[in-house]
């Protein structure tokens, strides 16, 4: 989804892919095999490049610690964050961020200790390599996480009374530029991100500026480059609570919509970001905007239920990623604007089944 942008900026892509036959291989030029924990490929990937950045946050932080010569964006100092989970929230509490209660917990004893001060059941993370929904636990008692506590620390979190999840989506230079698109709500499934509604509906200016000032000072004070989303709960109360969930340091699928929705797509400003360029404007188009994952299908390739989404709903906006089938997997996206969150939510759905086979 960088490709068209990189084109129209004059921006050379080079990408490193797990396979040849990868999304990203399909619609790149230069794009090598390799492992981004193999030193040799990373080096061999960084030759005569002049900035180097992330689609998943999993890069060893040895391995770009040997990578000389080149800018890295985000750098490792701040990609730490969204490797380590217990590092995030740490640091984040250190800053002022709000954020759940949690503790990091070495052995049963911590574990008890922590469910009976916040109130069972609790969730458990494992610190590193987890998403969508991986590495992550609902557990109500110290043996429902004994075989992680064998591999090292893991992460508790009191489970948050959350009414809604919402996104903030921004982009920062290292020069410190900093631009914001409307603030997302996000809406999950199994632990999957399943649509995204922009702007964020019934969310009170209010809440949203308080939202977004979390955001940025999240960028500042990690010293963030490129895109940032900064995932949080909402917790209804006299007064809304924001509690911060998750931090991705890359374009993300609360922010596809903005391909479509937005004057400059994330993935736009990600590469204005890392290069430091001036930063692109992120007014939104007028209306909803709504954005649903296409997770699975019933046809050997979800492109065969193309022609009918076209013919059906010639107004849907559809984005398929070239992946093999399987069940739950992202295959692709579809992005719908209307004047109201029903008729676009109706119209997005009605999309994802035909794609689906439904």
């Amino acid at each position: 989804m960088m490709v068209p942008p990189a084109t129209e900026l004059a921006i050379t892509l080079k990408t490193m892919v797990e396979a040849a036959d990868g999304s990203a291989a399909q619609v790149t030029v230069n794009a090598p095999v390799g492992d981004p924990k193999n030193l040799d490929d990373m080096k061999s990937l960084i030759m005569d490049a002049d900035v180097l950045t992330f689609e998943h946050e999993h890069i060893p932080p040895q391995i770009l610690a040997e990578c000389d010569g080149i800018s890295i964006q985000p750098p490792p100092s701040a990609l730490l964050y969204a490797q380590n989970k217990l590092a995030m929230r740490k640091k984040l509490q250190e800053i002022g961020a709000p954020v759940p209660r949690w503790a990091q917990a070495l052995n049963r004893e911590d574990v008890a200790k922590f469910g009976n001060e916040v109130g069972w059941p609790v969730i458990a993370k494992t610190p590193t390599g987890g998403y969508d929904g991986k590495g992550v636990r609902v557990v109500s008692g110290a043996d429902e996480v004994e075989d992680w506590l064998e591999a090292g620390p893991v992460l508790l979190e009191e489970k948050v009374p959350f009414t809604r999840e919402v996104a903030v989506l921004l982009a920062r230079t290292p020069s410190g530029q900093v631009k914001q698109w409307p603030v997302a709500e996000s809406i999950q499934e199994d632990g999957i991100c399943s649509e995204v509604i922009a702007p964020a509906p019934s969310l009170s200016a209010k809440v949203a500026a308080r939202a977004q000032a979390v955001g940025d000072l999240i960028a500042r004070e990690l010293g963030v480059t490129g895109v940032l989303a900064v995932e949080m709960f909402v917790v209804e109360a006299d007064e809304p609570v924001l509690l911060v969930n998750e931090l991705a340091m890359r374009p993300h699928n609360t922010g596809h919509w903005t391909i479509d929705g937005a004057l400059t797509s994330q993935f736009e400003q990600h590469l204005r970001a890392v290069l430091d360029l001036p930063l692109g404007e992120t007014t939104p188009i007028p209306g909803v905007w709504v954005m649903k994952n296409l997770l699975g299908s019933k046809y050997e390739d979800a492109a065969q239920g193309l022609p009918e989404v076209l013919k059906q709903l010639p107004g849907v906006h559809v984005h398929l990623y070239g992946k093999s089938v399987r069940p739950g997997r992202k295959l692709g996206h579809v992005t719908v604007r209307a004047d109201d969150v029903k008729t676009a939510r109706e119209k997005a759905g009605k999309a994802i089944d035909i794609l689906f086979g439904k």
